[in-house]
């Protein structure tokens, strides 16, 4: 941790609300370009986001959100991101995303073997996000067990 700085305040928001805002000691993102980490006293800047594993640290533990495109804002003490979707692990639904998963990889499969007209770029991105949200559902801490951020970063029902 940079010294003097303290924590870094995280906030993802998407168009349907908070997802998460919590304190944390490191995040790592992706970038468009690929990934970028942030630590406290980060130099400022802007970047937009492709889809991927956000990665933030408190303390020892780490906690990780499926990321899919956005904006990401890096200040010194303070990181927002702006997503068009964001799911924290323990909220993915595993089943729904190897469905998901299945179906892009079938359109893809009739694309290559029988020259299908599919939107390629279209199956290509949803086999991507299935596969991420897929990543990141098996980082969640076990049953009945809920984090500190996931608590705080919880939506109001």
């Amino acid at each position: 941790m940079a010294e003097g700085w303290g924590r870094i305040q995280l906030e993802v928001v998407t168009p349907e609300g908070q997802v998460l805002s919590a304190e944390v000691d490191e995040i790592t993102a992706p970038a468009a370009l690929g990934y970028f980490g942030v630590l406290p006293g980060h130099t400022p800047f802007l970047t937009t986001l492709g889809m991927g594993e956000l990665g933030y640290r408190i303390g020892n533990q780490w906690e990780y959100l499926a990321i899919i495109w956005g904006y990401a804002e890096v200040l010194p003490n303070k990181v927002t991101i702006l997503a068009e979707t964001a799911e924290m692990a323990a909220e993915i639904d595993v089943e729904r995303a190897e469905r998901a998963k299945r179906r892009a990889e079938e359109r893809l499969r009739e694309w290559s073997t029988t020259g299908a007209e599919i939107d390629f770029e279209r199956a290509s991105a949803a086999l991507q996000r299935a596969l991420i949200r897929l990543q990141v559902a098996g980082k969640r801490v076990g049953p009945g067990t809920l984090r500190q951020a996931e608590v705080r970063g919880r939506r109001a029902e």
